[in-house]
């Protein structure tokens, strides 16, 4: 039976609807917590007044852009709300919740992208100033670290509340309408993702270049006019677009469990992925309120074990919540709409356990490699740093390594853990099942996870307005610089941590993306061994084949996309800085204050204007494999942009952050410190870096789960053109045809595209 018959069946009980309703009450008490963390983040010092000045500035400028995307992604936000109405569906009501809960999906995922930067752009004044008092840095880092904590607690409030509701309104049609959930939450993540990174690293590579480089001047110099969109940037990139991604994610994988977990265990495999996510609820809580760096500690092992403390006790509870809640038989499953499960010898609380834990030791092993390779105190960084010593041209070459080995040995880790699920049963279903656990079981740390996030662009922002305000001294300034460091390695684990889900919830969406094409063909009345050459899966068939070199073209397509987005828009905001420097002399000098609006204004231009063209790749490019080649070339884009999107996106993460923290090292006076040739070095790579592991990298993540969920939507779509009469054909392949020109229209539009990237000879001779 296939898993898209739950509307013919599945129903909740009383004492069902009474778990789910136990898991709504979970995912309120986690937004109320998160309420209360917030109300404890502002209630902390703002510092001076001058402190205050900047941090209204960067408040107003990230709202302001904010505010201008949102407004040019309800655009696209309705235009899909259309497209998926229009989509097969079983009947009206599923096909209404669907694009319901796209909407819904999408605007939770816009609310967490909000909340994280307002929040953000509160705290950092707060950071800095705790910095400055007796214990900072015990205090800075809590403020810091509970920040991320708000945020992290309404990540798993609104998708737990969110999933929950669903399958409390649609019972067994829930699955189908989750997938309209995650897609609105994903393709909103993406455009923030993209905008947003598009933004930060802008400002942040504009402002290096002119400030650091050519001027000398310190990184966060109020003199530099990019330092506030600098600011501006790393909350509305990291904060919000991170909050996004993370929230996506986390829906992503519920859909995905949910989806597989009813075919695999019946009515129970559709309630006990909500149940696991609840006991993240728990553990996240205690992750934030034990984190405290004890005395003369990094604060990265203060993190680092928290999330371990909390990651052994969601695997301990999840352990429990399965031996209490499934039964010790696949013969005692509740209606499994795959009938091949119940003959099945293996015990399902061992398996559900198994593969949860599978996923939180995923998360662990995770951000102990990503922390290795990214952190100022081990050899990776020590030897970017090292290479300094001989020029920029030795520690891009020095990044480039690092972030090709560690991007194969997270692979490596990542398929093992897929592989080690799909080996606790001897069914295909079942074994999907797994995966899609254990992208649940990584997910109850995710509140942690956001915490640890946030804490890097925060920190960042905290040293900035100390830097710019000159109101902070002594310890103060250690304080803050070793907090951005930290911060530094938290962000990419977490990014780590994110490309793991997406593969996670992406290989368990493919049995869904089987199921929607079996259906679909039992509808035309075809068996699939029947179907023809357009539906053949092997991985030895040519066609299958074209689909994995498309999918993974399309990754590196979308990063250099987003890379070149970045040089064009950072090309810009060098020139405005230059031409403020040589037009007002008294910037330099310190008497006059310089336009921090235009560079603002330019920043939010050019990253709403270019988050476009990556957007349409990543909607159109499955549409037009499909229809153009069938669901078997498809299965095969897939399978490749998963492959190429995990390595990429490691290796831009990590990369990018080994350049990051090497330069730190150089400011921390290793190998000549600040001013010295070697930091120059460090500065090249670490622009290098920026768009690396603050752009193309973590919108990979988004990416891949938006064209996975694109695929599952359209697959039926195809179907019912693929096996039709052949009047039906020309329709398809004209469909096809049009994605294929709206692609090619939008990257030759970017390519096209000029931010007038040259200079006079008057603006040349400037520096």
């Amino acid at each position: 039976m296939s898993v898209s018959t739950l509307a013919q069946g599945l129903e909740l009980a009383a004492s069902d609807r009474v778990v789910v309703g136990v898991v709504a009450v979970v995912a309120l008490a986690a937004l109320a917590i998160g309420y209360m963390l917030l109300r404890e983040v502002l209630a902390a010092g703002q510092g001076t007044s001058k402190m205050q000045d900047i941090g209204r500035a960067v408040q107003e400028g990230a709202a302001a852009y904010l505010n201008r995307q949102f407004r040019t992604l309800g655009v696209f936000v309705v235009i899909v709300f259309v497209l998926l109405f229009a989509l097969p569906a079983d009947d009206m009501i599923e096909r209404i919740g669907r694009s319901v809960f796209f909407v819904i999906g999408a605007a939770f995922s816009a609310t967490i992208g909000y909340l994280g930067m307002w929040l953000a752009t509160r705290a950092n004044i707060r950071v800095a100033a705790a910095a400055r008092e007796q214990g900072g840095r015990e205090k800075a880092t809590r403020i810091a670290f509970r920040t991320g904590g708000v945020v992290g607690m309404f990540t798993v409030g609104l998708g737990l509340f969110g999933a929950a509701l669903v399958v409390l309104v649609y019972a067994g049609q829930a699955p189908k309408v989750l997938e309209g959930f995650g897609f609105g939450a994903a393709l909103l993540a993406m455009f923030m993702r993209v905008g947003g990174g598009i933004f930060t690293k802008a400002a942040d590579v504009g402002a290096d270049l002119v400030g650091k480089v050519e001027q000398g001047i310190p990184e966060d110099d109020p003199r530099n006019a990019a330092t506030i969109a600098d600011n501006v940037g790393d909350n509305v990139g990291d904060c919000a677009g991170m909050a996004a991604d993370l929230f996506e994610s986390y829906a992503v994988t519920l859909v995905a469990a949910l989806i597989l977990g009813t075919a695999a265990f019946g009515l129970q495999g559709l309630l006990f992925p909500l149940i696991v996510p609840a006991i993240g609820v728990v553990t996240a809580v205690m992750g934030v309120y034990i984190t405290k760096a004890r005395e003369g500690e990094n604060t990265l092992k203060a993190i680092n074990r928290s999330f371990y403390i909390s990651a052994v006790f969601a695997g301990a509870l999840s352990i429990v919540a399965a031996f209490l809640y499934l039964p010790s038989s696949f013969g005692a499953l509740v209606n499994p709409t795959d009938d091949s499960v119940t003959s099945l010898t293996a015990d399902p609380r061992i398996i559900a356990s198994v593969a949860v834990v599978i996923g939180i030791v995923l998360a662990g092993v995770i951000l102990w490699l990503t922390g290795y390779f990214t952190g100022t105190e081990d050899k990776p960084v020590k030897d970017v740093g090292r290479s300094s010593l001989t020029g920029a041209a030795t520690v891009i070459l020095s990044g480039i390594s690092i972030g090709f080995e560690s991007a194969v040995y997270t692979a490596i880790v990542i398929a093992a853990a897929v592989y080690g699920a799909f080996l606790l049963s001897g069914s295909i279903v079942v074994s999907l099942f797994a995966v899609a656990l254990a992208g649940t079981g990584l997910l109850t740390t995710v509140g942690v996870i956001v915490a640890m996030d946030t804490f890097g662009p925060v920190s960042d922002n905290a040293q900035g307005i100390a830097e710019m305000s000159g109101d902070v001294e002594g310890d103060g300034v250690d304080i803050l610089t070793e907090l951005d460091a930290v911060g530094n390695t938290t962000k990419a684990i977490t990014k780590g941590i994110a490309i793991a889900t997406a593969v996670l919830a992406a290989t368990a969406l493919f049995g869904s993306y089987r199921d929607a094409i079996t259906k679909a063909l039992d509808k035309a009345g075809v068996a699939l061994q029947d179907a023809g050459s357009a539906f053949a899966y092997e991985v030895f068939s040519p066609n299958t084949l074209v689909g994995v070199i498309i999918g993974a073209s399309v990754v590196f397509m979308f990063s250099g996309l987003a890379i070149n987005a970045v040089t064009r828009a950072a090309g810009a905001i060098v020139f405005e800085v230059r031409r403020q420097f040589r037009s007002n002399p008294g910037i330099m000098e310190g008497t006059v204050r310089p336009e921090y609006g235009r560079v603002v204004d330019i920043c939010t231009r050019d990253s709403l204007r270019e988050l476009a063209t990556p957007g349409l790749l990543a909607i159109f490019a499955p549409i037009a494999v499909g229809f153009g080649l069938g669901v078997g070339p498809l299965a095969g884009y897939l399978a490749g942009a998963i492959a190429t999107g995990v390595l990429m996106a490691i290796f831009l993460a990590n990369s990018g952050g080994a350049w990051d923290n090497g330069k730190k090292l150089v400011e921390d006076g290793n190998h000549g410190g600040k001013g010295s040739p070697a930091h120059e070095a460090t500065v090249i790579g670490d622009t290098v870096g920026d768009p690396f592991k603050d752009t193309a990298g973590p919108a990979i993540n988004p990416l891949i789960k938006v064209m996975n969920l694109v695929s599952v939507l359209i697959a039926p779509a195809v179907v019912a053109f693929s096996v039709g009469d052949s009047a039906s054909a020309p329709i398809r392949i004209g469909i096809a045809i049009v994605a294929v020109l709206i692609i090619v229209s939008a990257v030759v539009v970017s390519k096209r595209r000029s931010t007038s990237l040259t200079e006079t000879p008057a603006e040349s001779a400037v520096g």
